[in-house]
């Protein structure tokens, strides 16, 4: 199984953090840190459904689900554990 922390880091510092030598912690708020905007969250939706063959709902698009890298990796364990995702 893909390293879905280190795919989802490489996408935001590739896409949002170009040029940047920071680093992003596991436990790190994207929206605090302003990493991500609106628009941000839509292209990581976006990455997240064609990269981990899961659907992000309207009602899933929440901080629990989407704003750090940690709580990303639950999230797509949880949605490939879910028949629903099949």
């Amino acid at each position: 199984m893909q390293d879905v922390k280190q795919a989802v880091r490489q996408f935001l510092l590739d896409n949002f953090l170009m040029g940047s030598s920071a680093t992003i912690a596991d436990d790190a708020s994207f929206m605090r840190g302003h990493v991500l905007d609106s628009s941000g969250f839509m292209e990581l939706v976006l990455f997240l459904e064609e990269s981990f063959g899961v659907k992000v709902e309207d009602a899933e698009l929440m901080p629990e689900n989407l704003d750090s890298l940690e709580n990303i990796q639950a999230y797509v364990a949880r949605k490939r554990a879910s028949p629903a995702a099949a």
